[in-house]
């Protein structure tokens, strides 16, 4: 600087000189207020994550007079997806070009009002994919909300900023809109409760549509309690209803999708509903052989492909259908302005768009009629207190920037097409990390028993984060994802030694599959049935006291024990059995003859 100065001095007459001067100084001041500008947008966006469209506050409607209650969201904030109309502001659905496009609103969304009037207070709109097409919450034009969980990692979409401002605690609960899983995703991924809502159940005015048969109005939040007061208010629930029994359904073919092992989705599941009153004995389907028997409409969507395990083409298909009533109503929306405007996307959106624009459709009845019997298939299998209970996403967040791979595509749509299809109610809810990434598991209830699913979640949720709470703790389950695919091979060779007669070997079948996997309840009842059937009635019971003692509500079990103590001449013992059956199933008929004929005996 130094050498400069001298050099200006010695030709301080000559006018070329104090010009490149004042550029170089120009140029030095215009780098360092750009430097300055970036480190300052730098740090707005490490604030808030970058989930922001815009910042504005929405003041809620005034408290009413003493004797009336508080307004039941009073001092809570939420943020809003760029879908929803605010009155004065363009909605922009993620998209400039739609933005400039289009008008401010003259009125505000329906939703959004409703919250205002019950005590909310808006603080702005956040980034969403665009157009809502696509499930990692990337935008070019916006760049990504930043997953404050993985930030290296997408944060899930299409309402990607909603859960951002949630799971960074910059607001109580956040508002987005889910149409193939665009809030049930990125709650999984941000570890966040995440809630889809029946189809229809919230109103969609003033939300702009993807595809109306599909969109539904969803809701995040971090606490529970939280999650059900927003569904009191947008749901229009009675603040009371009689308190029913539950009954989960394992889907235990879905979960074979996941990489997450099981011990930490339907282990801690099991575990936690062991302490809650009201709860049946959990039941396990093949949901897949459910569906495929019970949605016949489905055959016209069925294709070959590699990229699913075997045993789900049926759920393959059902999401096929989805994608297609998509991309059909996408196309019916909004096919003039993409020919009119011809808007800049981002490749992802750009392919989705096109595929949606150019494809034919042949199949449309077809897919309404797949909705209607998917729907009565859920009632069908779920009755009045029966749940769900699913993986919501089979992969964990990909990297940012990687983009999504056809597999992840279609491993993820195949879990997501049961609720969008069927119109049922769907939670998301956090289960603790796995290698690192956020756990979740799902719950999902038939159309229309919005505030029996929320009362759920209500009631598990602090058992559900006891039992998480444990198994980090302790020291690390095996993962025995292996042993149990081979161990559930033995168990169902056994099963099949079992039906043809063949005792010894069927048990030695469940005696290999106990070998690979010690803490499966129905080894050991399968094993005692088979020794029972040979008059082995010591062993039959050896391996009932070990299945009860790693499932205590196993009635098969209790049934098998109170067997063999009564072929052992140990009555009392056997009719404490048969009455332990019954408390766990009152309607047992077996269990009520044993009982009823020991009760003579024993008198």
């Amino acid at each position: 600087m130094s050498k400069t100065l001298n050099l200006i001095k010695t030709n301080a007459s000559n006018p070329k000189v104090w010009i490149v001067a004042g550029i170089t100084v120009a140029g030095i001041i215009v780098v360092a207020e750009t430097r300055r500008r970036r480190k300052k947008a730098m740090i707005i966006k490490r604030e808030d994550f970058g989930a922001f469209m815009e910042r504005f506050e929405l003041i809620p409607f005034p408290q009413p007079p003493p004797p009336a209650a508080e307004l039941p969201l009073s001092g809570l904030t939420f943020a809003i997806k760029d879908i929803f109309d605010v009155k004065g502001h363009a909605t922009g659905f993620g998209n400039p070009d739609w933005q400039r496009t289009h008008e401010v609103a003259d009125k505000t969304a329906v939703v959004v009002t409703a919250l205002l009037k019950n005590g909310a207070k808006c603080v702005g709109k956040t980034v969403m994919d665009e157009l809502a097409f696509g499930i990692t919450g990337e935008n070019k034009h916006y760049g990504t909300p930043t997953n404050p969980n993985m930030p290296s990692n997408v944060p899930g979409g299409s309402s990607s900023g909603s859960a951002v401002a949630v799971a960074a605690e910059l607001v109580d609960f956040a508002l987005g809109t889910d149409t193939i899983g665009c809030v049930r995703v990125p709650a999984s991924f941000c570890g966040i409760l995440g809630f889809r809502p029946s189809h229809g159940a919230v109103s969609t005015i003033g939300v702009l549509p993807n595809s109306q048969s599909l969109d539904a109005i969803g809701w995040f939040a971090r606490d529970p309690s939280i999650l059900h007061r927003v569904g009191n208010v947008l749901l229009q629930l009675k603040a009371v209803e009689p308190r029913r029994g539950r009954h989960l359904v394992f889907a235990d073919d879905l979960f074979q999708l996941s990489k997450v092992p099981k011990q930490k989705t339907v282990h801690v599941i099991s575990k936690a509903v062991e302490k809650l009153s009201g709860y049946q004995l959990p039941k396990h389907v093949n949901f897949c052989q459910f569906i495929a028997s019970n949605v016949p409409s489905l055959k016209g969507f069925c294709q070959h492909s590699t990229n699913l395990q075997n045993g789900i083409f049926a759920l393959q298909a059902l999401s096929s259908a989805m994608v297609s009533l998509q991309r059909y109503e996408f196309k019916t929306n909004h096919e003039e302005w993409l020919k009119d405007v011809k808007p800049r996307l981002g490749p992802e959106v750009s392919r989705c768009v096109l595929a949606a624009i150019n494809n034919t459709y042949e199949k449309v009845k077809s897919l309404y009629k797949v909705r209607t019997e998917m729907r009565a298939a859920m009632q069908s299998l779920l009755k009045d207190d029966g749940v769900l209970v699913i993986p919501t996403i089979a992969d964990p967040p990909l990297k940012l920037k990687k983009g999504s791979s056809t597999e992840f595509h279609d491993r993820a749509c195949a879990l997501l097409s049961v609720a969008s299809m069927s119109g049922c109610c769907q939670v998301s809810v956090p289960l603790g990390e796995h290698d690192g990434c956020p756990i979740s598991v799902s719950f999902v209830t038939y159309h229309g028993a919005d505030k029996f699913l929320l009362d759920t979640v209500l009631d598990m949720y602090a058992s559900l984060q006891e039992q998480v709470s444990m198994a980090s703790n302790s020291a690390p389950l095996p993962d025995l994802n292996g042993n149990m695919d081979a161990s559930e091979l033995l168990k169902e060779k056994g099963n099949a030694a079992f039906k043809g007669k063949q005792w010894n070997k069927a048990v030695n079948y469940y005696t290999e599959a106990i070998k690979l996997n010690g803490t499966n309840a129905t080894y050991y009842n399968n094993r005692a049935a088979a020794y029972l059937e040979l008059g082995c009635f010591q062993q039959a019971e050896e391996d009932c006291n070990k299945a009860i003692s790693l499932d205590k509500k196993n009635v098969k079990a209790y049934l098998r024990r109170g067997t063999a103590r009564d072929s052992l001449l140990c009555y009392k013992e056997a009719l404490e059995d048969f009455k332990y059956a019954l408390v766990l199933e009152p309607q047992n008929k077996v269990a009520n003859l044993a009982e009823k004929r020991l009760r003579k005996l024993v008198s």
